[in-house]
């Protein structure tokens, strides 16, 4: 009997590709993690227990194949690891590369819990993809028998892309609508490179053109077109724009020159990195270059704006948050990178105040306690009288986190039902919004959240939007018509 390949927990460490050194990588925008060599990537995966009820694949929102393409890492059977992996996800080589591993998968997998370390699940299954993608073994996007149906997405983000694939696998004409001049969204214009690289992203957006996916880049809703105007065209909607607006600070001096949000700052800096001309960077408003940076939050949006600074070649970084560390709802991961790369994080402090008059000179701040639990359960923090002081700024980036865009009005359709919290209101059994054949998925309707969440949102509307243009082609409704109910 050949010996068992799996169960090496034992005998063999918990081990992540190497990290660039922090001196090097702080200069530029590359990934910071070169990937596993092969033998490494058979070795973490040989690691893994084969649990009866695998953890790690019920706390990923996808419910991806975890222990099964593990073994066949294992087993040196790449090829069949990658296509398992890829019937779950439309993008894994992505969410190896961008999921808080530490929260999801790799935070419940039950040899982490007997005190041996997880396995780096993350980092093998961007190296099962990314091999997938060196060795041609990634298909070509092939559309399934034309159905004479079309589908506008509205979004060119991970549930959008996810959609827009599985519908026209399905057979569907699909159109994608983003406001941006490249699609992806937040995975091409939010996230810094050295996280993702832009190549990655392209080569899937890529992937889905030449499958005859229509994208209309530089479209927005409301200025282009109305809702109905685009429900007049296609058989069926979905709502997939995110949630982009920019959480407030009720400060004083909050509008001073200098105090920018988190999402223009590294939209700007990844335009750079594509090569596009930057006039925020030509007249310095939105780049960090020689100046002392003070971010605001301590999400990852923070950290990816505090790492961003360093490579800019920012005089000083720092980043203040409300609560302690352990806290802190941003990847522990990001924040040891960060602080390896010299960010100075300034824990239980808040902004009360932003000085200068035309341009911003410096942020008072006051440090805070952590009192009783909020309803959330997380002690709330509070001022701690008379502890103010003075951080020196010449840019303050505010990443706070995102609230959703103006629905309906920014739609030009009244009849968009929106929560309180302004996220679009969708009937949970069917995925659709109060306008019939118009669905919604992805942080429009679960407020802020993470990138699998989308593509898991994105993965589901599917099923439900074929469900319902199935029922529209079978009583002979054109599109712009509604499905009798």
């Amino acid at each position: 009997m050949a010996d068992n390949p799996m169960l090496k927990f034992v005998a063999l460490g918990q081990d992540y590709p190497d990290k660039r050194d922090a001196a090097e990588r702080g200069h530029d925008f590359a990934e910071i993690s070169r990937s596993f060599a092969v033998e490494k990537a058979e070795e973490q995966a040989s690691r893994c227990s084969q649990c009866g009820v695998p953890y790690c694949s019920t706390h990923c929102p996808l419910h991806n194949h975890i222990p099964d393409w593990l073994r066949l890492t294992a087993e040196g059977r790449l090829r069949e690891a990658y296509e398992l992996s890829n019937t779950t996800s439309t993008m894994p080589e992505i969410c190896g590369r961008i999921c808080p591993q530490d929260r999801l998968c790799e935070g419940n997998c039950v040899i982490e819990f007997s005190g041996h370390g997880a396995v780096t699940i993350g980092s093998v299954e961007k190296f099962i993809t990314d091999t997938a993608w060196k060795e041609g073994w990634v298909e070509p996007l092939v559309a399934g028998k034309p159905t004479g149906q079309s589908v506008g997405v509205i979004g060119a983000g991970p549930a959008g892309l996810t959609t827009a694939e599985y519908l026209r696998a399905a057979g569907h004409e699909v159109h994608v609508y983003d406001r941006h001049d490249r699609a992806g969204g937040l995975l091409t214009y939010g996230i810094p490179g050295f996280k993702l690289e832009k190549d990655v992203v392209m080569r899937r957006v890529n992937r889905l053109k030449d499958g005859g996916i229509v994208f209309h880049e530089n479209f927005e809703v409301g200025r282009d077109a109305t809702l109905d105007q685009l429900r007049e065209k296609h058989d069926a909607i979905l709502i997939a724009t995110g949630v982009y607006k920019a959480r407030g600070i009720k400060a004083p001096g909050v509008g001073t020159g200098g105090v920018v949000a988190a999402l223009d700052y590294l939209t700007a800096s990844n335009k750079a990195s594509f090569g596009d001309a930057v006039p925020e960077h030509e007249d310095g408003s939105l780049l960090a270059a020689g100046k002392n940076v003070v971010v605001i939050g301590g999400g990852d949006t923070a950290m990816d704006c505090v790492r961003t600074a360093i490579r800019q070649g920012a005089k000083s970084v720092k980043c203040l948050y409300r609560r302690d560390r352990e806290n802190m709802p941003g990847s522990q991961r990001e924040v040891a990178n960060a602080e390896e790369e010299g960010v100075e994080f300034v824990w239980l402090s808040a902004p009360v105040a932003f000085e200068g008059t035309d341009h911003v000179t410096g942020v008072k701040v006051t440090k805070m306690r952590l009192g009783q639990p909020d309803a959330s359960g997380r002690r709330a923090p509070e001022p701690d009288p008379g502890s103010e002081f003075t951080l020196e700024a010449d840019l303050v980036i505010k990443a706070l986190g995102f609230d959703p865009e103006d629905l309906p009005k920014m739609f030009g359709s009244d009849e968009l039902s929106v929560t309180r919290w302004g996220t679009l209101r969708v009937d949970h059994k069917t995925m659709m919004t109060s306008v019939d054949g118009v669905f919604a998925a992805g942080d429009i309707v679960r407020g802020a959240s993470l990138v699998v969440w989308a593509i898991r949102d994105g993965r589901d509307v599917t099923e439900h939007m074929h469900r319902y243009l199935k029922a529209k082609a079978a009583s002979g409704v054109k599109a712009g018509e509604r499905v009798a109910a």
